[in-house]
């Protein structure tokens, strides 16, 4: 993985010219990361290339979070024009590979992650879109637009659309905080080695409920969180916020609606984008839709699935389509 063209000037203009410019892993989008050493200090490279992707949302993002005290990467320098931004380096051990090497280090990881979000749920929203029922709506529809036909079942959507407009309200913030919207185990990192946490991929951000980053971290996509974990946690966050059967209405509607997007994405991932890692995650986030749709508040949701999708079709949908 080359760097970009530019990345000799724009990074001799921030004064990183003599550094060694190294590749690390991308993510689902198009963006590539380099790691530019210099000397005994490091700094990240976000490669993000018109007209693909748009840095100035994370940038937005990550500004507004330093500003506020949140352990967001410093923005060392931009090249909006090539999409080239320069950051500060937090290094390499994510949450994930740290607990899962060290199973000890699991709860406390856990509550300095929710402890983040109750921090965050006291800061009225940044000035983002809101998170509204419009956007859980196009966002839940993923399900059946690329699920459902990727597995061959033909499926109500009207009646899904209807489904989701009977619970929505549920999940509306009165006060809405800032949403982060992809607050998982693999976007926390270790700063520097020691177990502060980091905040990465937070670019798109919007004012939505609260209870939305707790379920991205606690219904884990990439990682099985066990049951007891997310009692905790959720038990955690409500001692101290002093949220109620409201807030928790709202995080199984919210994480219904997650689940039911990312199985979408991750079909789609795969068809559309030929990445087949995806799918495989899938069965996960079924078990915690599932787990989800057994709220009473999603009844007309729970509904829907039962009469659409049957058990032994809520799976890896490239398994399902081999069938």
């Amino acid at each position: 993985m080359n760097p970009p063209a530019g990345t000799a000037d724009f990074l001799a203009k921030l004064g990183w010219g003599e550094g060694d410019v190294l590749p690390l892993a991308g993510d689902a989008s198009f963006r590539r990361y380099f790691r530019v050493a210099d000397h005994g200090r490091s700094a990240i490279l976000m490669d993000a290339p018109p007209p693909h992707e748009d840095p100035r949302p994370f940038i937005q993002v990550a500004q507004w979070l330093v500003a506020r005290g949140f352990p967001a990467p410093v923005i060392l320098g931009t090249d909006l024009e090539q999409g080239l931004v320069l950051i500060e380096d937090f290094g390499d051990a994510r949450m994930r590979e740290t607990v899962d090497a060290a199973p000890e280090s699991l709860l406390r990881m856990y509550e300095a992650a929710v402890d983040i979000l109750i921090r965050l749920r006291d800061e009225p929203a940044g000035p983002w879109r809101p998170y509204d029922r419009k956007e859980l709506q196009r966002e839940a529809d993923l399900l059946t637009e690329w699920y459902c036909p990727a597995i061959g079942v033909t499926v109500d959507t009207e009646g899904y659309a209807k489904a989701w407009g009977e619970v929505f309200d549920h999940a509306l913030a009165a006060e809405p905080v800032t949403v982060l919207r992809d607050y998982h185990a693999e976007n926390l990192m270790l700063i520097g080695g020691t177990e502060a946490l980091g905040l990465l991929d937070f670019q798109d951000a919007l004012a939505g409920h609260p209870a939305y980053d707790l379920v991205s971290l606690l219904q884990d996509a990439r990682r099985d969180v066990e049951p007891e974990i997310e009692a905790a946690m959720l038990d955690r966050y409500r001692r101290v916020t002093g949220a109620g059967d409201d807030f928790d209405a709202a995080y199984h509607i919210l994480g219904a609606q997650r689940n039911a997007k990312i199985v979408g994405i991750f079909t789609r991932l795969w068809r559309r984008d030929g990445k087949p890692r995806y799918p495989a995650m899938c069965p996960r986030v079924w078990r915690y839709l599932n787990r989800d749709l057994d709220h009473p508040a999603l009844a007309p949701v729970k509904t829907w699935f039962d009469a659409n999708i049957p058990a032994d079709q809520r799976g890896d949908p490239m398994e399902i389509a081999r069938v």
